[in-house]
């Protein structure tokens, strides 16, 4: 065998080095085009300055920006989570008794339904 249990282990380590930096490069760059503050060209220094100096810039990064990293980050996945709430209330509609009443009522009021049907609806509704 020509490797050891340790080359095995120092392989993985820098394997995850690796991972773990390519994501830290691929976040700064996401954080870095979706910040509405910094101008185009503020973007370019950084994409040019990531490039050149990799390591150095990405350190650089996180002191400088990393707070504001953050609180992108949390009002991004807050207007996610509003966006996802207000579609969940527009596609669920109204299921109390009222609203089937009042839509029972507005069918009524147009000549959809007679009264009878009206009243069926509006009995089952309030059961």
């Amino acid at each position: 065998m020509t490797g050891s249990f340790w080359d095995f282990l120092l392989w993985i380590f820098w394997f995850y080095i690796l991972f773990a930096c390519i994501w830290i490069f691929i976040t700064i760059i996401i954080d870095l085009f979706r910040d509405r503050t910094l101008n185009g060209w503020g973007k370019a220094g950084w994409v040019i300055f990531l490039v050149v100096f990799p390591f150095l810039a990405a350190l650089i990064y996180l002191i400088a920006r990393g707070r504001g990293m953050a609180q992108r980050e949390l009002e991004r996945r807050g207007q996610a989570q509003s966006e996802a709430n207000d579609y969940i209330r527009s596609v669920a509609g109204t299921s109390s008794a009222a609203g089937e009443i009042e839509s029972a009522k507005k069918l009524l009021d147009s000549g959809a339904i007679t009264q009878a049907e009206y009243d069926a609806l509006k009995a089952k509704a309030l059961a």
